[in-house]
């Protein structure tokens, strides 16, 4: 197969109290691997795709089969959406960015306060499913935004550093309808040093 459902960087309980172990095993058990598997699906009707990049794939959306288009947007988001998540949290995550990352965000948003306050609105306000994102965009300047359901910021150019996942299978069975306690949970399994390296890298 082109993609591979990625390891977790932990253990299903690890990040715990924050998200629960049933929580990651659905998540990534089940949900991620589906949207693997359909993407691989998709893109083995045509076998030069399976050597593009997932980014690249999402970027050039446009230049897809048609047929294929769909199906892409949906599960290649997913697939990408959720293989950055994983990356950026941690047993060990919270407190706040330091460095170049926290000159950015501080120089974008006017503190790390205020950058937190404009991202969780994002998630908290995101009507039914989808991300809130910190990304980079096409000029370089950070910037934050949600999407629906698993729109990737590849679509649109842009490089995301940080992404939340707002869907109800993400909190549901810790949270329930509470998605505000979720995204506050949120901030205590960010890794801080996992969202600088991928900063530098954009």
């Amino acid at each position: 197969m082109a993609f591979e459902l990625p390891a977790l960087p932990y253990g299903f309980d690890d990040l715990a109290p924050h998200i629960g172990g049933d929580t990651m095993r659905v998540h990534h058990g089940k949900h991620h691997a589906a949207y693997t598997n359909n993407l691989n699906a998709a893109i083995a009707k045509y076998p030069e795709l399976a050597e593009v990049s997932i980014e690249d794939l999402l970027r050039g959306m446009a230049d897809l089969p048609a047929d294929i288009r769909v199906t892409v947007q949906n599960n290649g988001g997913g697939y990408a959406n959720h293989a950055l998540f994983w990356e950026i949290m941690s047993p060990d995550g919270g407190g706040a960015p330091s460095g170049e990352l926290a000159a950015a965000i501080d120089a974008a948003f006017g503190s790390f306060d205020a950058f937190k306050t404009a991202f969780s609105n994002a998630a908290v306000s995101r009507f039914g499913s989808g991300w809130a994102w910190l990304v980079v965009d096409s000029a370089g300047q950070l910037a934050v935004y949600s999407t629906a359901n698993q729109d990737s910021p590849y679509m649109s150019g842009h490089t995301p550093i940080l992404g939340l996942d707002v869907w109800e299978h993400a909190y549901y069975l810790n949270y329930q309808n509470r998605r505000p306690d979720y995204v506050a949970a949120f901030w205590h399994v960010v890794n801080w040093q996992a969202v600088a390296a991928k900063f530098a890298a954009a």
